[in-house]
């Protein structure tokens, strides 16, 4: 198969995740002024509204790779797709309700409903890809699917601000049903995969012990990514330094460039030799940052932790899909992302403690711990995980 016919029939796939995460991302930088400035509320209130939706996915990872394997990629995203509009709707709704009260209520409930949704569609267009691709280019899709999520919230929180400024928040929420309906043409044309546990009730533990280790290396290097976009604006303004927000740029290049140019490492070398090397950069850039004597090699060391981290994700997702039977492929890849959502939501509250009694700069440097620490497990497992897809039957 040439070059140009796998990224033909990949596509649709990252296509189908920008647009369900462009519409994610599009209430995400308005949320905080909408139900604090424009609802009344505290912005405790207001961080509440905005963590929901984080708990919502945590909540559905599993079920929603249980329902894909069951039902199938497309049946998944395609209800994925329509809760997404809900949510959208609902956020509309929301703004016609006077009584702040209830209009909170609906939005919280708008927020709540989009968990599932990204949950459903993420896990959906991520094994329908390597259905159509096969488990020989997994890293490629996660790879692929990476960049759309990165993609998507690039663009998404500025179009959110712009549909602020001109419509209010009803005019987020429009935008959010739009690009849910493009979600929706660009579905309904693909064909569909069959389910691989048509009937059969697969193991959530017993997929659990086979990916833990993969799992919780991910959760490890995820944590430097939520350390370094919580903490490192208040680091920046600590030390009176400038061009915090160049930070979160060079972290984003990092990320992307290394995806576009080493994108096939993990399916060609193996996720565990492209890991250790992920995760050896990443505690480097976090070094850099812990120790930075001033803002042009703090924002260096962003560049190198977005740089590391980029791969780990296919990295360890390679693995993931080549330990599990085809037929539980979906529930591998929902409980696998969970990991990712687990640092996220952990990796706050813990860095604000680290802060507390260390300082901003110990913050990264448990960042490159962790790092260090996911180094340590890969290593501890031997070779696990790196066989070739056709050597596990079913894979």
């Amino acid at each position: 198969m040439s070059p140009a016919v796998p990224a033909r029939a990949l596509a649709p796939y990252p296509l189908i995740v920008f647009v369900a995460f462009f519409a994610v991302a599009l209430p995400l930088p308005v949320l905080s002024q909408h139900v604090h400035e424009g609802m009344g509320f505290s912005l405790f209130t207001a961080g509440w509204v905005i963590g929901l939706q984080s708990l919502g996915t945590i909540l559905t990872r599993q079920w929603a790779g249980r329902m894909t394997d069951r039902s199938g990629s497309k049946r998944a995203v395609l209800l994925g797709l329509p809760l997404a509009g809900v949510s959208g709707l609902a956020c509309f709704v929301s703004t016609l309700i006077a009584d702040p009260v209830p209009a909170l209520a609906v939005l919280v409930f708008g927020r709540l409903v989009m968990g599932p949704a990204e949950s459903l569609v993420l896990t959906g267009a991520m094994t329908w890809a390597i259905a159509r691709l096969g488990a020989a280019r997994t890293g490629l899709v996660m790879t692929w699917q990476g960049i759309a999520i990165f993609a998507a919230l690039g663009l998404g929180a500025p179009a959110g601000l712009f549909l602020m400024r001109s419509f209010g928040f009803a005019g987020v929420a429009a935008g959010m049903g739009v690009a849910t309906l493009a979600g929706l043409a660009v579905v309904l044309p693909l064909r569909a995969v069959a389910p691989l546990a048509r009937g059969v009730g697969a193991s959530f533990l017993g997929v659990l012990g086979l990916i833990w280790r993969q799992g919780t290396v991910l959760c490890l290097s995820a944590a430097p990514q939520a350390l370094l976009g919580a903490y490192v604006a208040l680091h920046f303004a600590s030390r009176g330094w400038e061009g915090a927000g160049l930070t979160l740029t060079g972290f984003g290049v990092g990320v992307i460039l290394v995806r576009l140019l080493f994108s096939h490492m993990p399916d060609k070398v193996g996720g565990r030799r492209v890991a250790l090397v992920s995760l050896a950069v990443e505690a480097l850039g976090q070094g850099m940052l812990w120790l930075a004597p001033g803002p042009v090699l703090a924002v260096l060391g962003a560049t190198l932790t977005g740089a590391g981290v980029s791969l780990v994700f296919p990295a360890m997702g390679v693995q993931v899909v080549r330990r599990v039977p085809a037929a539980s492929r979906g529930l591998a890849i929902g409980s696998f992302s969970a990991f990712f959502d687990a640092a996220l939501g952990l990796s706050g509250p813990l860095g604000g403690l680290i802060a507390v009694v260390a300082g901003y700069p110990a913050v990264f440097l448990a960042g490159g711990i962790a790092c260090l620490a996911g180094v340590a497990l890969l290593l501890s497992g031997g070779e696990e995980g790196d066989e070739r897809p056709e050597a596990r039957p079913g894979a």
